[in-house]
């Protein structure tokens, strides 16, 4: 029988009995002791969400037609108020920069910004140094080229670009109301 083991027909191996035990128990104890230090899943390492709910969303912005203006004191378009209202699900209010994207993707690396927005689409430069949210519309630019819309948000941040996706979702979901 090339030196195999067989088990009696109808009867499970104990060691692999055994061996699935120990691993679920193991698997159990581990999630256990996890979240008996309040290790939450998604999380943020920097406490960007904690931060922002109830505080303040630090928001960059770079213009960009239709979606992002600067004119006046603040700016405008439809980024800006689904940016608005997103703050607003988190009791917390906007404070604006304006800037390049270069300099906004500066401004997540140092955590001196929460997101950046201004048209930019999934096809971002940027996707090495910034978390990049998964796209929330379409676009479909003069030449008839489909473009998806995306933020940008600290690397790593999990919780927050978890809430943000969630509320992009549902704010495009409701045609921009919420």
């Amino acid at each position: 029988m090339n030196g195999v083991a067989a088990s009696a027909p109808g009867r499970t191996s104990l060691v692999g009995f055994w061996s699935r035990f120990a691993g679920a128990t193991v698997l159990a104890a581990l999630i256990t002791v996890l979240a008996g230090c309040g290790l939450t899943i998604p999380s943020d390492p920097s406490g960007t969400l904690d931060d922002v709910r109830g505080g303040v969303l630090h928001a960059g912005v770079s213009p960009h037609d239709g979606f992002v203006s600067v004119d006046g004191d603040e700016p405008a378009g439809t980024e800006i108020e689904a940016i608005r209202a997103f703050a607003e699900s988190l009791d917390a209010r906007v404070e604006w920069t304006v800037g390049s994207e270069e300099a906004l993707v500066r401004g997540l690396e140092n955590e001196e910004l929460d997101l950046v927005a201004g048209g930019l689409t999934d096809e971002t430069p940027w996707v090495d140094m910034a978390g990049v949210t998964r796209p929330y519309t379409e676009i479909t630019d003069a030449d008839g080229t489909t473009r998806k819309l995306v933020m940008l948000v600290p690397m790593g941040e999990n919780a927050f670009i978890s809430e943000l996706e969630t509320f992009l979702s549902g704010y495009v979901d409701d045609g921009g109301e919420r």
